[in-house]
């Protein structure tokens, strides 16, 4: 990433850089040697852009920050601190290529989601809320699930699985991830092309040290309707692995199948929206 700074940027525009990043230093001292201006967002005081505090809730996060001594507070509607640790990345970029400052903060409260990327999907009428991500790694997955956290007052459910014709090795570590994560697991169906699902779901579960939370439901659609249909007021549940994809690979077959509809559909068939 760094070649990027050495091919992209020109000589009279700054560098924005997260103060938090483990490698700020490195980074940092390569472009000053060039004279290239720096600016900084993070947690940490000395950061141009600094996030003095961060307050989550069902809806996103309420953020205060400073820039050129004057306090700021956002309505963030994103969920995830890296969400806003993102958007003042954003914010600072723009405001290098001349935005006014204020105005740039003023829309930060208008921000979306980008489809199938901590999207909210649906809300049961107890308030519970449920997510969907394209998460398909284990680490992904496992960022997925810690970002949602601290917006979960009760329990945190995860719908997961793994795809077929791909490597083999990431099922457990799936599966170990999700389970030191979410407090609920149901493992299906994730595009298993030419694979068995069955042996797919069996490799996942195989890293999951506590059977007594996790359920194999193969069908994905009825997965995710066991799924809400057990969320109580505070619960969060996070669909992952397919986000904005519109289909289920199986075999040589692509059927239609959309993440975010099977959660309003759920919804709407356990709290009698569905006519």
């Amino acid at each position: 990433k760094t070649g990027l700074f050495d091919r992209l940027l020109l000589q009279d525009q700054p560098a924005v850089l997260n103060i938090d990043d483990p490698k700020l230093d490195e980074l940092a001292a390569r472009l000053e040697q060039s004279n290239q201006a720096i600016i900084t967002i993070g947690h940490r005081p000395e950061a141009d852009i600094c996030i003095d505090n961060l307050r989550f809730t069902a809806t996103g996060q309420e953020m205060r920050f400073t820039y050129e001594d004057i306090p700021r507070f956002v309505n963030l509607p994103l969920r995830g601190k890296f969400q806003a640790e993102n958007v003042l990345m954003a914010a600072a970029l723009v405001i290098a290529a001349g935005a006014k400052p204020a105005a740039v903060f003023e829309t930060l409260e208008h921000l979306t989601t980008v489809r199938g990327r901590m999207e909210l999907a649906a809300q049961r009428e107890n308030g519970a809320l449920v997510f969907v991500d394209f998460a398909h790694t284990p680490d992904a997955l496992e960022k997925a699930i810690s970002a949602l956290r601290p917006h979960v007052l009760g329990r945190l459910v995860a719908v997961i699985g793994a795809g077929g014709d791909r490597d083999p090795f990431k099922r457990p570590l799936m599966g170990a991830a999700a389970a030191g994560a979410a407090d609920f697991v149901f493992v299906t169906d994730d595009n298993p092309r030419s694979e068995d699902p069955n042996e797919i779901r069996k490799m996942v579960i195989s890293g999951m040290p506590e059977p007594a939370h996790v359920k194999e439901v193969g069908d994905r659609a009825e997965a995710i309707l066991r799924a809400v249909d057990m969320l109580k007021p505070g619960d969060v549940l996070l669909i992952a692995g397919k986000g904005h994809e519109t289909g289920q690979v199986i075999g040589d077959d692509i059927l239609p199948f959309d993440d975010v509809e099977q959660a309003s559909l759920a919804v709407a068939a356990l709290d009698g929206g569905l006519v």
